[in-house]
């Protein structure tokens, strides 16, 4: 027979019969993430990647940083990570490898400096535990100030060595061995 109703009824029953399905909620999902991307001239290769943050909160409520680097990275002034930062850090927090490239002043150091104390956990007594080697002695300088003002409060020591003699002085004779 014929079913006859009005035209709000109809919409009502198509409304109905179109529950969400799981596909359609992920398609939705990477399709928002895509725009994300694309709005802030995120370019990512690879496969399985994390969703890239929308603000630096979102570190602590998703992965659990330091509460003091949390409030180091407030107090430094930063308020909205830089396209580099909301992809960057989610990655390296995952583990994984990465090769990122990004102008000069885009934050790049922060970008790496925040999951690198997040895997170290907390500070040990057990010597160097994390290297970043520099080509120059500025992005040295730069990479020990900004890991400075990052884990202050933190107990983590860090230092820069740039003279292994200054090195062999400041550490002791036999660090070469040691560390």
């Amino acid at each position: 027979g014929i079913k006859w109703m009005s035209s709000l009824e109809a919409k009502f029953e198509d409304a109905k019969d179109k529950k969400p399905t799981a596909e359609k909620l992920e398609r939705l999902r990477r399709e928002k993430i895509n725009r994300f991307r694309n709005q802030h001239k995120i370019n990512v290769q690879g496969t399985d990647l994390p969703d890239p943050i929308a603000t630096f909160d979102q570190l602590q409520k998703e992965y659990k940083i330091h509460p003091k680097i949390m409030e180091n990275i407030r107090a430094a002034g930063f308020q909205v990570p830089t396209p580099i930062q909301m992809q960057a850090i989610p990655v390296m927090l995952h583990g994984r490898e990465l090769l990122a490239s990004a102008p000069t002043g885009s934050g790049k150091t922060l970008a790496f400096c925040i999951p690198l104390l997040t895997h170290l956990k907390q500070p040990r007594n057990k010597g160097f535990r994390a290297l970043i080697i520099s080509p120059t002695r500025e992005l040295a300088s730069q990479t020990h100030r900004e890991l400075v003002k990052l884990a202050e409060g933190t107990g983590f020591r860090i230092h820069m060595i740039h003279k292994a003699a200054e090195a062999a002085k400041k550490f002791g004779p036999k660090s070469s061995k040691k560390f």
